[in-house]
């Protein structure tokens, strides 16, 4: 199992970015998926999470300017950032419980991070 995120990049403060993230692999079935994020010298926080049936948390304030999506057939999940702001710059995670087989209990899986950085 894989997740494959991208999408990240440079922006200018008040500007949009998507980011999208992929399973791949022998998946039976996703649990919860989520975005994190990270500043070197502080720990991974939650930026959002959805779960298989669409129900979605935001950490904070972050609900007013960014959604979190997610397909089921395509396996993928998708966070959309508006207002974008330089505090949002951090190298962003995706991860998702996934379950290999029915027999198997889900595990959790980590994307490789993708940098986001908002200039202001």
């Amino acid at each position: 199992v894989q997740l494959q995120a991208f999408g990240g990049g440079l922006v200018q403060a008040g500007g949009s970015l998507t980011l999208s993230c992929a399973a791949s692999g022998r998946i039976f079935g996703i649990n919860d998926m989520a975005w994190y994020r990270q500043v070197p010298g502080n720990e991974r926080e939650l930026v959002a999470s959805i779960t298989s049936r669409g129900r979605t948390n935001y950490a904070g304030s972050l609900k007013e300017r960014f959604t979190i999506s997610r397909d089921n057939t395509k396996r993928t999940v998708s966070l959309q950032m508006n207002s974008l702001k330089p505090e949002d710059t951090a190298v962003y995670y995706c991860n998702a419980d996934i379950a290999r087989e029915y027999y198997i209990p889900a595990t959790i899986y980590w994307g490789q991070g993708t940098q986001v950085t908002v200039s202001s």
